[in-house]
């Protein structure tokens, strides 16, 4: 009798089971498949009408509802306006996406997501993709707690723009525009509470989001700021990465980014000329389909990439360190994640970052995972940044 019980409890939990499976990869199929029917138009969203960047920071240029979006979730792809660190007004792109769960009173908490290298041509853009949702870490739980979540490409991407890699303030803007432009959508109801979380290249856009937040958008109440293994002190980064692959494809996408910003930054002066060459053929192409290609291209200028160390000669010294997050405070309580396995940002490093902000009298959170590396540690790092968000900013 219990053996014949246990059989039906193993068929009724299989059968379950294999129900489950198939209700979630019958969504999955319908979001593919309304991916698939967006896709002949995508390119004309990215190309911007006459005077796109008139108007105030945050406002709306453009705006998509998508077909293919993730379970019981409305989203759109947005162009949005938002300013350099010149202060020239410019236009990025990004997603924003609700939960259908009617929304609390006062609107959505805001989720502004910082998504890590992915490239710096226009085609790099996490929005442009196939699934523009599939960067934007933890999103799944986020939308479960009601969040409104919005996800920059940052400028340059996407759309035309100037190159942005790691340029810190630039970053930021867009992190905050792109908070800005959820609000701007009535569908998403979102709320003036913000929430800022980013990973890599965007945990040094959420830093210096949150950094300029109580000046540039002093609208938002802003309730945390989250970080995995963030750039934010680069001169650190490109320190620890001088001779290896790493710190030539870095290397390729920023100081590209510096020297077309920056006109005090000349790529002749730091480049050699056989680096010269191919930096135009690695900024063309994105990260992570074309790794290979990358680390085929540069692997030959390991040890040939600079002409000297860019961490003690200027102008190089001093963009590195003005592109660094850490030189002002900002109210909110920092969550900063660290795969104690990653070789791209060193965990001393990101330990000593936390140790720095939490002299400035800050609320600092240090969130080491033992078996994480750099690929992993966003993912890895959602449920001790849940369980933080519970005990910092409950909903």
């Amino acid at each position: 009798m219990l053996r014949r019980h246990g059989h039906r409890f193993v068929a009724g939990f299989l059968a379950l089971t294999l129900a489950l499976i198939g209700a979630i990869v019958a969504v999955e199929a319908v979001r593919i498949a309304g991916d698939a029917l967006e896709r002949p138009t995508v390119d004309a969203f990215y190309e911007q009408p006459a005077g796109a960047a008139d108007g105030d920071p945050g406002t709306i240029v453009k705006l998509d509802p998508l077909l293919g979006t993730p379970l019981a979730a409305r989203a759109w792809r947005i162009m949005y306006r938002t300013t350099t660190v010149q202060g020239d007004p410019v236009v990025s792109t990004g997603v924003l996406v609700v939960p259908l769960a009617p929304p609390p009173p006062g609107g959505r908490t805001i989720v502004s997501w910082g998504h890590p290298t992915t490239g710096a041509a226009k085609d790099c853009a996490p929005s442009y993709g196939f699934d523009p949702f599939t960067m934007i870490e933890g999103l799944r739980a986020l939308l479960d707690r009601g969040y409104a979540v919005v996800a920059t490409d940052y400028v340059g991407m996407g759309t035309d723009g100037p190159d942005s890699y790691l340029v810190g303030v630039t970053g930021g803007n867009a992190v905050l525009d792109a908070a800005r432009a959820a609000r701007a959508v009535p569908e998403a109801r979102a709320s003036d509470r913000l929430i800022l979380w980013g990973h890599s290249q965007g945990g040094q856009a959420v830093l210096f989001a949150a950094e300029r937040a109580s000046r540039y958008a002093p609208e938002f109440d802003l309730l945390a700021v989250a970080a995995a293994a963030p750039a934010a002190n680069l001169i650190d980064l490109m320190g620890a990465h001088l001779d290896d692959i790493s710190g030539v494809t870095i290397g390729s996408y920023a100081f590209t980014a510096f020297s077309e910003v920056y006109p005090q930054a000349q790529l002749d002066d730091i480049l050699t000329p056989d680096a010269l060459e191919i930096v135009p053929t690695m900024n063309e192409l994105c990260l992570l389909p074309n790794i290979a290609d990358l680390h085929r291209i540069g692997q030959p200028l390991v040890g040939n990439f600079t002409t000297s160390d860019p961490t003690t000669t200027e102008p190089w010294q001093q963009l590195l360190t003005d592109n660094s997050a850490g030189s002002t405070t900002f109210d909110a309580p920092l969550f900063l994640a660290q795969g104690l396995d990653d070789t791209l940002v060193i965990p001393d490093d990101t330990e000593k970052f936390a140790a720095h902000e939490a002299s400035l009298g800050m609320d600092v959170t240090f969130h080491p995972i033992s078996f994480a590396d750099h690929g992993s540690i966003a993912y890895l790092a959602i449920p001790g940044l849940l369980a933080w968000l519970d005990r910092v900013a409950p909903r």
